[in-house]
């Protein structure tokens, strides 16, 4: 395998500090502006150009390319700090963590892995993807030396603020998995993104209209429908489950952090409460510690289970299918319980701050809207079920993009 260009002397906690310091920084701010962010609801152009400028975007990238070499355990919390400040830029991080870190361990040929890196760091590039299994699959056809692509994918986080794009498309009676520059005529991302929740995400639909594709944008060789995947090459579905743990954890913990400053500042005590400040009454109390508890709790988890995924996709290609189905068990653990804490304290938090809470230009509701529309990606209690199925029966999940 070539050794790429020593790009500078790695200071490996110093970096570390720095993109934490960063994301810190980033996060306040958005909480600040997060109210205003949800009602526009616009692509997050200006947000995401701020993650290229301060690094965060090649915080996993090695660092010997110029990347900020931190391990995936790291990776997620710094999507957790962000989705504090609004959930659709920590999910938004956390995707291109998935799909630019994803050609390291999937693709074939180490040196094109360590080109699109190295590629990915020095232009400051955005990630996104168009692999939603659950739609109609794109189309590749011949034409001349080079291919078309054409097709819609109804979700594709990111899709204006993508600069490369990790799409699969069907060509003929083989599978091509492709890598794609956003730049090229023929890709069109739609403004049809306008759900409830996650409304910075910019996942509304993408089409490919003749899309030219070269032989240089394969990832992988064509592959038969039904190949298996290399075990290495199917770690992408248990890390982007935790990208899910953490930006709800995220949001739930930004929820309680703004009800708790509101409590402090505005809230009025109830009536009969006897105290003088609502943050004496002792109900709310009550509530703010139960909250913080099990936020701490599942956050707990969720770092554990970054650990053992990052243990076991650390032995490359030597993993085996079980020590992969045994991490993702622990992934998809978090997620169960990640899911139901944040939905809980995100719809509760107004038990804390009360009815003048609810006035529509707080959109202290955006915390639950960000969890409760991204929960329903696939549902939580097939997570539980593959759980169920691991501890009574010994079975591990069967690799897809949701297991």
């Amino acid at each position: 395998m070539t050794v790429p260009h020593l790009v500078k002397e790695p200071d490996p906690q110093a970096d570390r500090a720095r993109l934490f310091a960063k994301a810190g920084e980033i996060s306040a701010d958005l909480t600040r502006r997060g109210a205003q962010l949800d009602a526009e609801g616009k692509p997050p152009l200006e947000e995401i150009d701020r993650l290229k400028q301060e690094g965060l975007l090649a915080a996993l990238h090695p660092a010997g390319i110029g990347g900020g070499g931190l391990d995936w355990v790291d990776g997620l919390r710094l999507v957790r700090i962000l989705a504090r400040g609004e959930s659709s830029i920590g999910q938004l991080l956390g995707y291109h963590f998935v799909n630019s870190q994803y050609v390291y361990w999937a693709a074939d040929d180490p040196d094109k892995a360590w080109t699109l890196g190295a590629e990915t760091v020095e232009k400051r590039l955005y990630w996104g993807a168009a692999v939603n299994p659950r739609d109609p699959g794109l189309t590749l056809t011949r034409s001349g030396d080079h291919y078309l692509l054409n097709g819609r994918k109804t979700f594709s986080t990111g899709a204006h603020v993508s600069d490369r794009i990790n799409a699969s498309a069907v060509f003929g009676e083989t599978v091509a998995s492709l890598v794609l520059p956003t730049d090229r005529p023929g890709y069109v991302a739609n403004d049809d993104w306008d759900n409830i929740g996650q409304r910075l995400s910019d996942s509304g639909s993408v089409d490919f209209r003749d899309f030219p594709v070269y032989e240089s944008d394969f990832l992988l060789p064509l592959a038969a429908k039904d190949a298996a995947p290399p075990v290495l090459a199917t770690f992408n579905t248990p890390l982007i489950q935790l990208v899910f743990v953490n930006f709800y954890l995220g949001t739930a913990e930004g929820a309680l952090a703004a009800a708790t400053d509101y409590v402090r500042t505005t809230t009025r005590p109830w009536i009969t409460s006897g105290v003088e400040k609502a943050s004496e009454d002792p109900y709310i109390l009550e509530r703010i510690g139960e909250f913080r508890a099990a936020l701490k709790a599942s956050a707990a988890l969720a770092d554990a289970a970054a650990i053992t995924v990052q243990s076991a996709l650390a032995r490359g290609r030597s993993v085996t299918a079980r020590e992969r189905g045994e991490a993702a068990i622990e992934a998809y653990e978090a997620k169960v319980n990640a899911t139901h804490v944040a939905l809980d304290v995100t719809g509760r938090v107004f038990e804390l701050t009360g009815a003048r809470s609810t006035a529509s230009h707080y959109r202290f509701d955006r915390y639950w809207r960000n969890v409760r529309t991204h929960t329903l990606h696939d549902p939580v209690f097939y997570k539980a079920r593959e759980v169920g199925d691991f501890v009574l029966n010994g079975r591990v999940p069967e690799p897809s993009l949701y297991s």
